[in-house]
C-alpha cells in the first residue's frame, strides 16, 4: 500500500470537462435539505424550503446552499467577475459546488457579467458584486475570484480569517511559485468589514492588470495585514483561455465616477 506524502493527502481529481448548464443545474442544483434566502430591504432573513415554496420571481431572492445538521457561523459569498468565458464558467461551477459542499461552507455564487462592447474592468465588477450580495443576504465573508482558478486541495479552507487572505498564493502556470510578495490578485478572501474598511477595489482600472495591486496598498494603508495559507495546499490550476479584445493589458489608469445599472438578474440555483 502506498504511504501519501503530506503534501499529497488533500490534492483533487480536476476535471475539465465542459457539462451544459442544464446538466449543471441537475448535478449541482438545491436539494430539500438546503434552503434560499430571501432578504428585504432591511436585511431580515426570511428561510423557506425549496420544495415546498416553489419558484420565487423576486428579484433579490437569492440560492444559498447551507449544509444539513451543520451550523455556521459564517455565511460565504463569492464574488466571479466575468465576461464570455462560458466553458471556464461551466468547469468552474462542476469543480467549486462539490469542493465548497465537501467543506460543508454555507455559500452563495454570483456571475458578475460585464456586457460589450466596453472595455473590461475587473475591479468594478467586484464592487458590484460585493454590493448586489449585501443587499440580498447578510454576508460575512467574501471571495473575489477569478473564474479560471481552481483550488487543488481540500485542506485549503475557503473562510475569512482575522485578516485579508491571498487565496491563491500558488498557481500550475507560475511553477507553483509566489509570482511577487505584495500579490493580491487570482482569488482572495476578505470579511465584510475589512473590504468596508479599504472602501473597496479602485474602479479606475481598465483592462488587465493594477487593481490587485491597488488592493494591496489598500489594505496596508487601511492597517490591515495580507496573509497567506501554507503552499503546500494553496495551490490552484489556471484554465486554458483565448485572449480577449475587450480586456486589453492596462498601460495606465483611467478615472470614472463609480456608476453601474444592472441589464438582468437571473437566478440559476446553482449561481446568482
Amino acid at each position: 500500500m502506498k504511504i501519501m506524502s503530506y503534501g499529497e493527502v488533500g490534492r483533487l481529481n480536476i476535471c475539465l470537462k465542459y457539462l451544459d448548464y442544464g446538466d449543471l443545474a441537475t448535478k449541482w442544483g438545491l436539494s430539500n435539505d438546503q434552503t434560499i434566502w430571501q432578504n428585504d430591504s432591511n436585511f431580515t432573513d426570511v428561510a423557506y424550503n425549496l420544495e415546498r415554496s416553489g419558484r420565487d420571481e423576486s428579484p433579490t431572492a437569492v440560492a444559498v446552499w447551507t449544509p444539513a445538521n451543520c451550523e455556521q457561523s459564517e455565511t460565504l459569498a463569492i464574488v466571479i467577475p466575468f465576461r464570455d468565458r462560458y466553458q471556464n464558467l461551466s468547469v468552474f461551477l462542476n469543480h467549486m459546488h462539490p469542493f465548497l459542499r465537501h467543506q460543508r461552507r454555507r455559500y452563495s455564487i454570483y456571475v458578475i457579467d460585464q456586457i460589450a462592447p466596453h472595455t473590461f474592468n475587473r475591479a468594478a465588477l467586484f464592487n458590484i458584486g460585493f454590493l448586489e450580495a449585501s443587499r440580498r443576504a447578510n454576508y460575512s465573508c467574501f471571495m473575489f475570484h477569478d473564474v479560471d482558478l481552481l483550488p487543488e486541495d481540500d485542506r485549503h479552507l475557503y473562510a475569512c480569517e482575522d485578516q485579508p487572505l491571498h487565496m491563491s498564493a500558488t498557481i500550475n502556470k507560475f511553477n507553483y511559485k509566489l509570482f511577487y510578495n505584495s500579490s493580491f490578485g487570482g482569488a482572495v478572501a476578505m470579511r465584510k468589514e475589512h473590504f468596508e474598511k479599504t472602501l473597496g477595489f479602485a474602479n479606475t482600472y481598465f483592462g488587465w492588470g493594477c487593481e490587485d495591486d491597488d488592493m494591496s496598498r489598500r489594505l496596508r494603508f487601511a492597517g490591515l495585514k495580507l496573509t497567506r495559507h501554507n503552499f503546500t495546499f494553496a495551490r490552484y490550476t489556471m484554465l486554458k483561455h483565448g485572449k480577449e479584445m475587450g480586456n486589453p493589458e492596462n498601460p495606465k489608469r483611467q478615472v470614472i465616477e463609480f456608476t453601474y445599472t444592472i441589464c438582468q438578474n437571473f437566478r440559476k440555483h446553482i449561481w446568482t
